[in-house]
């Protein structure tokens, strides 16, 4: 293992609150070996920013490492020309272009749907009835599954997380995640001999066209699910929350004095969906006085990274008039998130203008909870609004 000096953290209240901790890590050991999970964590943005493309040090091929033993090699777990290539084959279906030209309407429309079936209720779950369902529409159409349920969706992304998670080694978390792995192959069989018959932008369209092998579509396929539903609903849910507990910042977006990419963007910072990225150390390296040894395992904490205070003044604050450039909510490296269009454009063009645009008078009936520190999100944010 590294020789980073050694911070001890209670994994507990870490998965409540990670931020207390990483500010202590930021400021004393920006580089710091946590026993609990058996990792190096980079913990300052720069320092993050610039290993993470120093990709023959910091390896994302690790392949006895959970996600490739559970959900297959994806392009994730590739770098260089390997990872190159197949970014470069699936660029079709995930393009600004495509996401302006295809996408965008059929998000609009799935959002229209599932905001007329929340119109009378006049109350309901952001999480579970509005951003679940939201993204999971998207996600349908931009794989291909089309064929597949929407909480089906949800619940296959959310058993591979904890699949990929589980380092304790719980049989049943791995049981599920084979079983969620296997219903999306099934789905997968069932679009083959559609989508050959009717080609669409879709990521299971655009693979087969590209001639990449079935085992590589599954498991980039999977990698889309994993990374595709969770994140988007954890920050379509979160967002909203957050803006109705800061009605002041919700009045700008509501007037134009700022984006709602502005919003989504801050919000992405603030609370970091995606907030660890986990690496495999290729060669023996030098960082800041820490030694890694050759398969050392590095976390590349996004989240940490995102409220470095030398980087983002009151970084604890949410400030939707805060310039996010520097922010790595989507990573910084060659590794940067393929579908980040798609989600600016779900997130900030569809979900949070669509619904404040049609529901008045929203206000939060609890306290909402974040839970998570690898992935981030509220647990269940219940509102209440106008009934239409």
């Amino acid at each position: 293992m590294s020789n980073a000096p050694i911070y001890h953290i209670d994994p507990a209240k870490f998965w409540v609150d990670p931020y207390p901790d990483l500010a202590v890590m930021r400021r004393d050991f920006p580089v710091a070996y946590v026993p609990e999970f058996n990792a190096t964590l980079l913990t300052r943005r720069n320092d993050i920013f610039r290993e993470e493309k120093c990709i023959d040090v910091f390896s994302s091929v690790q392949p006895g490492g959970l996600m490739t033993t559970l959900m297959g090699e994806n392009m994730m777990r590739k770098d260089g020309a390997p990872h190159l290539a197949e970014r470069k084959a699936i660029f079709p279906t995930v393009s600004p272009r495509t996401v302006r030209d295809v996408w965008k309407s059929q998000f609009e429309a799935a959002t229209t749907d599932i905001l007329d079936c929340l119109a009378m209720q006049g109350k309901g779950d952001l999480v579970r009835d509005y951003a679940l369902p939201v993204s999971a529409e998207a996600l349908k159409a931009i794989t291909g599954l089309t064929n597949m349920h929407f909480a089906e969706m949800d619940r296959v992304s959310q058993g591979m997380i904890d699949g990929i998670a589980n380092h304790a080694g719980d049989k049943t978390v791995e049981a599920n995640c084979h079983d969620c792995t296997a219903s999306i192959d099934a789905h997968i069989d069932t679009q083959i001999p559609v989508l050959r018959a009717a080609p669409d932008m879709s990521l299971l369209s655009v693979s087969m066209k590209a001639g990449m092998p079935l085992d590589q579509i599954r498991a980039n396929i999977k990698l889309a699910i994993s990374g595709g539903q969770n994140e988007p609903l954890d920050a379509i849910a979160g967002t909203i929350a957050t803006l109705l507990d800061h009605p002041e910042q919700l009045e700008m977006a509501m007037k134009g004095d700022v984006t709602w990419l502005a919003v989504f963007e801050e919000y992405a910072r603030w609370m970091s969906p995606i907030g660890m990225s986990p690496r495999r150390i290729a060669q023996r390296y030098t960082l800041n006085a820490v030694t890694f040894e050759t398969d050392d395992r590095a976390f590349l904490m996004f989240g940490s990274g995102n409220r470095d205070e030398d980087i983002f003044e009151n970084s604890e604050k949410f400030d939707v008039t805060r310039d996010t450039t520097k922010a790595i909510s989507f990573g910084a490296g060659p590794h940067f998130c393929a579908g980040a269009w798609a989600s600016r454009c779900m997130i900030a063009e569809v979900a949070l203008p669509m619904f404040f645009a049609r529901f008045k008078e929203v206000t939060l009936t609890e306290k909402v909870a974040y839970r998570g520190w690898a992935f981030r999100g509220p647990l269940s944010a219940q509102a209440k609004w106008l009934v239409q």
